[in-house]
């Protein structure tokens, strides 16, 4: 259940009992899709190790920082499990039909016409997009503090992460290859050292598990979100992070990463996510021991 827990006076935080509700939910995916016994032992490694690290951090140092900061950190780990999912497609059936609409995306309504009409300058700035959708979290965090906002980090890392860790939930169902690896037709025209820079990340130190729904689209949209009702004083942050997160979810169709029905399935998510996140919250402003406090 997604509250703080508390037990022989451990106190977890919102965020923390999310990614440990992923990890374990990761363990009796490999249980419930047969994996070898080192897969199923390495993703109850990770869940033990989660649970360690954030118990030790909730009774030695229930204040500190590294409470704020240590879930992005925690989060690539949760992406790295993905790989454990990884399988081979055959056919390809779901890779054509999303393709079909990419092509009309692309080509028909001339979106990579009108992003390479200026040159290099658009799609440098959309693959840096895309280069920075790794420190979302850290972002979230610095605005956090900017803000002198401590007080809700956990709830802002609550939305965060459970629009990105939904979409992860969702990739082992869909494996597929991503567009670049099986219709080089559609690539880019404008090869940029960032293209090629993010390439390098994608090709050898992504997962090779599915690419729907789009976890850079969710992620994004989820921190966009969090900004935007959780820190509305701060409104030019979250309105920057909207923006920031449409061009992910442009640069991710335009660089082949992802198929657009990825993308418009990581927004679904997003909002998905935020929906979630003030339910709990309104359950929980309204639960007895909130109305006695």
């Amino acid at each position: 259940m997604l509250r703080k827990t508390e037990a022989a006076g451990l106190q977890l935080r919102l965020s923390e009992v999310l990614l440990l509700t992923y990890f374990f939910y990761a363990v009796v995916l490999t249980l419930a899709f047969g994996l070898p016994i080192a897969s199923i032992v390495k993703a109850v490694a990770l869940l033990l190790g989660a649970l360690v690290f954030f118990a030790i951090l909730a009774r030695r140092a229930p204040k500190s920082a590294w409470r704020d900061w240590s879930p992005p950190l925690i989060l690539l780990a949760a992406y790295r499990e993905l790989e454990l999912f990884a399988r081979h497609t055959p056919g390809h059936l779901l890779e054509n039909s999303w393709q079909a609409i990419d092509r009309v995306v692309l080509n028909r309504w001339h979106l990579r016409a009108a992003i390479e009409s200026a040159g290099w300058l658009l799609p440098l700035y959309l693959e840096l997009t895309y280069l920075l959708v790794y420190g979302i979290g850290f972002f979230l965090m610095l605005a956090v503090y900017r803000a002198h906002r401590r007080d809700i980090a956990d709830r802002v890392l609550f939305v965060y992460l459970l629009g990105t860790l939904l979409a992860y939930a969702i990739i082992p169902f869909f494996p597929c290859v991503p567009p670049r690896s099986l219709f080089a037709d559609s690539d880019p025209h404008v090869i940029t050292p960032l293209r090629q820079l993010n390439l390098l990340i994608v090709n050898h130190a992504g997962v090779h598990t599915g690419v729907f729904p789009s976890a850079h689209v969710s992620s994004a949209f989820s921190a966009a979100w969090a900004l935007l009702f959780l820190i509305p004083e701060r409104r030019r942050e979250g309105w920057g992070m909207l923006i920031y997160a449409v061009s992910v979810a442009v640069a991710t169709v335009y660089g082949r990463y992802h198929y657009a029905v990825d993308a418009v399935a990581g927004f679904a998510i997003s909002l998905a996510g935020a929906a979630i996140a003030i339910g709990i919250a309104v359950l929980r402003n309204h639960s007895p021991k909130a109305q006695t406090a």
